[in-house]
């Protein structure tokens, strides 16, 4: 092979540019769709919303599920990238701590329960990586902000995450974008209840990640 013929088959195997950006315009739509609709939302209207054709939608996920995959997939990136910038930004362990649920909650990270449900994969490899990396992500802020005597100590990372989740999903009946000025109020009321030295004694035990986990 020439190395002109290489560099052409390179190219050749390299997404366009403008493809990658029509993928991320399905993937922020649909994730906006989800949102709104839960996740048995039309694919006419999440290509609507992109700009895209039915076409493109296809082309680039053939089926629902690989749709909703990707839509977790990238919600769990983006919520791990604003706890790792919360940690690396912030001298404050609380502080990194407020930043990152605060963060967490304007990814809309409690679109993702519905999405979880049914025949998902949940063992995907892109899916556990992601996940991974926002547990270990979250985890380092939780024990950074124990070591440093901020948060209470009957506290775990799963307690956070699960409050997160409660405070972010709508009501029934409640259009999302009416509960969004309340959001970060009870947020901040929440975290307030976190700090050290706690005021009260918490019944029953912390939450651990495992038990968040949904059983394969």
């Amino acid at each position: 092979m020439s190395p002109a013929t290489g560099t052409e088959s390179r190219r050749a195997a390299r997404p366009r540019a403008d493809a990658l950006r029509n993928r991320e315009r399905i993937v922020t739509a649909a994730r906006e769709m989800f949102v709104e609709s839960g996740p048995e939302a039309p694919f006419d209207e999440v290509a609507r919303r992109a700009g895209v054709g039915n076409a493109t939608l296809y082309r680039n996920f053939p089926d629902r599920t690989s749709l909703v995959r990707e839509v977790v997939v990238s919600v769990l990136r983006r919520i791990a990238e604003r706890a790792e910038e919360a940690g690396a930004e912030e001298a404050d362990p609380f502080a990194a701590l407020s930043r990152f649920t605060h963060a967490a909650a304007d990814e809309r990270v409690a679109a993702l329960c519905p999405l979880l449900s049914g025949d998902f994969d949940k063992d995907h490899p892109d899916l556990v990586a992601q996940r991974d990396r926002l547990e270990g992500a979250v985890k380092a802020l939780v024990d950074r902000a124990h070591e440093a005597g901020r948060l209470r100590a009957d506290v775990a990372t799963g307690d956070l995450m699960m409050m997160l989740s409660q405070l972010t999903r709508p009501l029934p009946g409640v259009a999302c974008l009416d509960i969004d000025r309340f959001t970060h109020r009870h947020l901040q009321l929440f975290l307030d209840g976190l700090k050290a030295p706690a005021r009260s004694e918490l019944p029953g035990s912390a939450v651990t990640l495992e038990e968040l986990r949904y059983s394969p």
